[in-house]
């Protein structure tokens, strides 16, 4: 092994050989038929589908353009998981309640949140609060796997609230959506939200994006079964999509959506896709993983296959491409400028609203603090 490479994953020099899983759209850009899930979209819905793959590609660049120049503390990309997370975040209806973790920003375009929002965030001009309620989306969740348990309390709500089922008569029923990793189906909250959700039959929708690294550990160090098998220990179905197929992962989040706002309860989808660049941007890929292993999967790039599909079917032509390239291109110079002019926050707002009737330790911290920014100002005379 030459000095610096990282080491076979299992003690095997081959890539793992492709999964079984649902599949629409093959990497070649060719439909392909499944007994149980299909899409029937006009020929503007699949060039939208297109132009929200590019979009959320560049914007999510630009991020990572803004955070190597300093402009960011850190940002965790989702290079290669574009159709995933445009995919699930189209196939939910306006009344669909999802709980992110922090890579959903896909999933958070497609509510139609403005994509400043998380970015401020990660500058640290704000708390990155935006109101749920308003946007059916909840706030980004460091703490891993926590937001599922969120999702499911919010789904057994549903329940008790009858809006499920048809039983408030109004067309209206609700489901839940969370999202995960493969590593953070590790951790203890996932699998306890797993339990409370099978045992109180919840509406929620389990959406775990398997992009086969937790950081720097490989698939095979989080199961030895796939992720999708885990729900049948839980009392509920789980299905393996083509997480880079935009087609496919629409089709299945739809109509597990469905099935929980009917009554039927949870599911787990495993999107099967991959984290091209690194974890976040202070973590280096190169460490752990080989350079053959990214190359394959650059072959199944999720927007190539549906430049492929708009090409072979004669649904778009070079003009309709360029023209895409060049709005994803505006609106990243627009986020970057909006960015740039973001106004600092007032150093003392730190304490504001961290206790609603006030708390003595803040008031000490405060009092501090202020002390602490005069002797600045002290010492320059």
């Amino acid at each position: 092994m030459a000095k610096g490479q990282p080491p076979a994953r299992d003690g095997r020099d081959d890539i793992a050989p492709e999964p079984e899983f649902v599949q629409l759209l093959n990497p070649e850009g060719e439909r392909v038929e499944h007994p149980e899930y299909s899409v029937d979209f006009s020929d503007e819905e699949y060039r939208d589908l297109y132009r929200d793959l590019v979009i959320v590609r560049k914007l999510d660049k630009e991020a990572t353009a803004l955070q190597r120049q300093g402009e960011l503390a850190i940002w965790a990309s989702l290079l290669g998981q574009e159709a995933a997370q445009v995919g699930s975040g189209r196939a939910l209806r306006p009344q669909d309640m999802a709980f992110p973790t922090y890579r959903e920003h896909g999933v958070l375009y497609c509510r139609g949140i403005d994509p400043i929002m998380p970015l401020s965030l990660f500058r640290g001009v704000d708390y990155g609060g935006w109101d749920p309620a308003k946007y059916k989306f909840n706030m980004y969740t460091i703490v891993i796997g926590a937001q599922t348990l969120h999702a499911t309390g919010y789904a057994m709500g549903i329940n008790l609230d009858g809006r499920i089922g048809g039983g408030n008569g109004s067309g209206d029923d609700e489901a839940v959506i969370a999202y995960f990793g493969d590593g953070a189906s590790s951790q203890g909250d996932v699998n306890e939200a797993f339990v409370w959700a099978g045992v109180f039959h919840a509406p929620v929708v389990f959406f775990c994006q398997n992009n086969q690294y937790a950081i720097s550990e490989p698939l095979e160090r989080q199961t030895r079964v796939p992720l999708y098998q885990r729900a049948a220990g839980f009392g509920f179905p789980g299905v393996r999509v083509d997480g880079n197929d935009v087609l496919a992962t629409y089709a299945v989040t739809r109509a597990a959506m469905d099935n929980a706002r009917h009554g039927q309860g949870p599911t787990l989808i495993e999107a099967y896709t991959y984290r091209m660049g690194a974890h976040t941007t202070s973590d280096d890929p190169t460490r752990y993983r080989i350079a053959s292993e990214v190359e394959s999967w650059q072959a199944k790039d999720p927007i190539l296959r549906v430049h492929r599909f708009l090409t072979n079917q004669g649904l778009a032509d070079d003009a309709f491409f360029s023209s895409v390239e060049e709005q994803a291109a505006e609106v990243a110079t627009h986020l970057r400028e909006r960015v740039l002019s973001m106004p600092e926050p007032d150093p003392m707002s730190v304490f504001d609203n961290a206790y609603p009737n006030g708390s003595p330790l803040i008031d000490e911290e405060r009092e501090r603090f202020v002390a602490y920014q005069a002797s600045f100002a002290e010492g320059a005379h």
